[in-house]
C-alpha cells in the first residue's frame, strides 16, 4: 500500500457544515478516508484559542489540566474528579490497562474492533480473552457472562470499524454485569458525539454503582486529531486512581491542545453543525450505495463500512492506483468490510467509482 505522505495539509477552515480543504501539498490527488478525520476541521474559538498559546510555547503545559478538567465537568455536569484528561484517548487505553481490575487477571475485549485495546493488555502483561462477534454485532450476552473472572474490559461504542451503538438495554446488561462482578468495563466512545445527545451511553450509567469508564476525544468530530487530547469520565474511585498513573507523564497533553479543547467545548453551533452535516452525508452516502448496490452496514458514526470482494486487494489498488486511503476492516479482525470516512461528497463519489472499476477489473 502506498504510505500516506508526511507533508503539511493546506486546511483552510470553515463554518459548520462546511468542509475543510484536506488536500496535501505536493499530493493533491490524494483522498484521506481511512482516519475518520473531520472533513470540517476545527471551530474558530478552538483555533484562536490554540494559536494563543504560541506564543507561550517555551512554558510547560498545566500537569493537572485544571480549565480543561473544569469545562469538562460543567460540559458533563459533573464534578471535576468524575474527570481525567490525557495525550489522545490511545493514551487512556494504555493507562487504564495499567491501572484499573485486578490486574492478574486478563482483560476481555472482543473479536474485531479497534486492536489498541488488545495491544495495551498485552503489552501490559495481562492479557486478554476475546469474545466472537455474532454476525457483525457484539455479542453482549457472551461479553456480560464472561466479564467475571477477568481484570477489565473494554468495548469500543459506538463500534468501530461497523459504527453500529449499544441499545439502552445492552448498556444496562453490561453495566449490570460490571456491577455484579465489581469488573472495570471501559467504554471507548470516540465516535459518540455522532449519535446524537439522545444516544444511551455512558453517561447515563455514572449515577449509579457501576464501575464504569467512557474514554472520549477530541479528534473526531471536534476535529482536533493533530492536537492529541482526551478525557475519561467516570465514578471518582476509578479517575483517581487513572490519574495516579497519568501522573507518570505529567506534560503529556500540550499547552495549544488544552486551550483548543476549553475553546471547542464553548462551540456548541459548530459541534451541531458538524453533527448536521456528518448525518446528511450519511444519508446521501447510504444512499448512493443502495443505488449502486453494494452492501454496507448502518452506522451512527462519521464512517461507513462498505464491503468488498477482496479487501486487502481493494485497499492497496485504491491507494497505489487512485490515491484514495480507506481501511481494510480486516486488519481489525472484521473482514469483507473497507471502513470509509465520510469527507466531501466529491471524494467519496471518487471512492465508489474506484472501487466499482477495481471489482470489473479482472
Amino acid at each position: 500500500m502506498t504510505p500516506p505522505p508526511t507533508a503539511d495539509g493546506n486546511a483552510t477552515p470553515a463554518g459548520p457544515g462546511q468542509p475543510f480543504n484536506t488536500r496535501v501539498a505536493g499530493a493533491d490527488d490524494l483522498i484521506r478516508l481511512h482516519l475518520s478525520e473531520s472533513p470540517y476541521g476545527a471551530g474558530k474559538a478552538a483555533l484562536r484559542a490554540a494559536e494563543r498559546e504560541l506564543a507561550r510555547v517555551n512554558v510547560y503545559p498545566d500537569p493537572e489540566r485544571h480549565d480543561l478538567v473544569h469545562a469538562l465537568a460543567e460540559h458533563w455536569d459533573v464534578t471535576p474528579d468524575h474527570i481525567a484528561v490525557a495525550n489522545g484517548s490511545d493514551e487512556l487505553v494504555l493507562a487504564t490497562a495499567l491501572t484499573l481490575g485486578d490486574r492478574t487477571r486478563p482483560g476481555l475485549v472482543t473479536d474485531g474492533t479497534f486492536p489498541g485495546y488488545r495491544t495495551c493488555l498485552e503489552l501490559t502483561g495481562r492479557g486478554c480473552t476475546a469474545v466472537p462477534p455474532a454476525g457483525t454485532d457484539i455479542d453482549v450476552d457472551a461479553f456480560a457472562a464472561r466479564l467475571p473472572g477477568h481484570g477489565i474490559g473494554y468495548l469500543c461504542n459506538p463500534h468501530n470499524p461497523s459504527g453500529a451503538a449499544h441499545t439502552r438495554e445492552e448498556l444496562a446488561a453490561l453495566a449490570d454485569a460490571a456491577t455484579r462482578s465489581g469488573v472495570p468495563l471501559v467504554f471507548d466512545e470516540a465516535y459518540m458525539e455522532f449519535a446524537g445527545p439522545d444516544a444511551p451511553q455512558t453517561r447515563d450509567l455514572l449515577g449509579g454503582d457501576a464501575p464504569v469508564l467512557a474514554l472520549r476525544t477530541f479528534s473526531k468530530a471536534y476535529g482536533l486529531a493533530a492536537l492529541r487530547v482526551g478525557y475519561a469520565v467516570g465514578p471518582p474511585a476509578l479517575i483517581a486512581v487513572l490519574r495516579r498513573t497519568l501522573r507518570a507523564l505529567p506534560f503529556s497533553v500540550n499547552r495549544l491542545a488544552q486551550a483548543a479543547a476549553v475553546g471547542a467545548l464553548g462551540e456548541r453551533d459548530f459541534l451541531d453543525g458538524v453533527r448536521r452535516s456528518t448525518a446528511e452525508r450519511r444519508r446521501w452516502f447510504t444512499a448512493e450505495l443502495d443505488r449502486r448496490g453494494r452492501a454496507h452496514l448502518p452506522s451512527v458514526t462519521n464512517f461507513v463500512a462498505v464491503a468488498a470482494r477482496d479487501c486487502t486487494l481493494a485497499q492497496d489498488r485504491l491507494a497505489a492506483d487512485h490515491g484514495i486511503l480507506v481501511r481494510n476492516a480486516g486488519l481489525f479482525g472484521f473482514p469483507g468490510y473497507l471502513r470509509t470516512s465520510l469527507g466531501t461528497q466529491e471524494d467519496l463519489v471518487r471512492f465508489l467509482d474506484a472501487l466499482d472499476e477495481i471489482e470489473r477489473t479482472p
